[in-house]
Formats: structure tokens, sequence, C-alpha cells
């Protein structure tokens, strides 16, 4: 759609200062949007592509457990991992206005003619750190609350020793905060090329003034 074209001759008759503002404006809006829809109730849970399942490594025992009917004990727990999910999400709406706002120039420029979510792997560059630090205790103390954390955790750590669990999987809070930056980035993408691929759509007149010359 244009992206690989020079900024220079893309943005012929644009400011440099407006389409760095027009690219902070538009991060923020899609960061804020991906933050409103995750932080809520069924924010993870009620959207497929986001919601958190038990570890890959943990589905073979999840389908036993259904045959011997603890199925309420797995329904409960994938339940608990996302509403953890939900209650950390809201963390991350200052750190990407604060990481949006120490953007250099030249970060702006590669965003602007990067690929379509390299906003969003700018987000990942200089946040993802410091939210796996802020979500990880929400996350822990949400699974405590449930009472389920404990008893997974020695359940995963007996099958490490055993070679059926993979060690990233055998702590539950660990593995739902990363659930959770996986969850919220990828939304931010989502966000960001729809902001990209529709500024029109926006209701931002220097939005649609640098897009809409980058889509041309």
């Amino acid at each position: 759609m244009g992206w690989t074209i020079p900024l220079a001759a893309q943005l012929e008759n644009i400011t440099n200062r407006e389409a760095i503002n027009a690219l902070k404006t538009a991060l923020e809006k899609g960061s804020r949007s991906a933050v409103n829809q995750l932080g809520r109730e069924n924010g993870f849970f009620g959207d497929t592509r986001v919601k958190i399942p038990l570890p890959k490594s943990l589905q073979r025992a999840e389908r036993t457990m259904r045959r011997l009917g603890m199925g309420k004990y797995a329904d409960e727990l994938v339940l608990t991992m996302n509403r953890a999910a939900e209650a950390a999400v809201p963390e991350a709406k200052q750190l990407f206005v604060d990481s949006v706002k120490k953007m250099s120039v030249q970060d702006a420029k590669g965003i602007l003619t990067g690929g379509e979510t390299s906003g969003t792997e700018y987000f990942k560059r200089t946040t993802a750190d410091q939210l796996r630090k802020r979500f990880l205790p929400i996350v822990k103390k949400s699974t405590a609350r449930a009472g389920l954390a404990q008893s997974y955790n020695q359940y995963a750590g007996k099958g490490v020793a055993l070679g059926l669990i993979r060690q990233e999987h055998a702590n539950l809070d660990d593995y739902v905060t990363q659930k959770a930056l996986d969850g919220l980035y990828f939304l931010v993408a989502e966000e960001e090329k729809k902001i990209r691929k529709d500024p029109a759509g926006t209701a931002s007149s220097i939005l649609k003034k640098v897009f809409g010359a980058l889509l041309k």
C-alpha cells in the first residue's frame, strides 16, 4: 500500500512535525482502545483471539480431568487466568502514553515508513519489561484470591520433573502474565493496522492527512 516509498516522497506536502504528531495520535488512540477492550470483564475471556487457555502441555491433562468429571476445576482455572489478565491490563495505559511522549524523531520516522505493525513493535521494545513487572503482582493477587495458583504450581512442578510439562509453563502467574502481554500487543497491532488502512475512519484531521498520503 505504498509503505516502501521514501518518506519525503510520500509526505511531500506534510511537515515532519505533522507526521510525527499524527503518528503519536495514532499510537495513543490504538493503545488506549486496546487497553479499554481488554481491561474489562470478558475482555480476554470473551474474545477467542486472546482468550488464555491452559498451557498446551497441560491440555492433555485437562482432557483426562474432564473424562473423570473434574471439568469444573479446569473451567475455574481458565476463567481465573483470564480474569487476572483483565485486571492487569489497565496498568498499560500510562506506560503507553509515556512511551509515546519519549519517542524520538528517528523512532517516529522509522515507524511511519515501516511495516503495518511497526508502532506496536516500538511499544514492545519500550514497554514490555516494565509491563511484565506491573502485571505480575496483579496476576498473583488474582490467582491467590481464587486459591488456584498453589495447586497448579504443585501439579505443574511434578509434571516438569517427569518431563511432561515445559519449565516456562510451571508457574501459573508467569504464564498468565506473558499471555496477557501477548494479547495486549496483539490487539494494539490490530488497532494500528485498522488506523493505517482507514485513516478517514478516525476523528483526527492530522491522521487523515498523513496516513491518507501514505496510502496513495
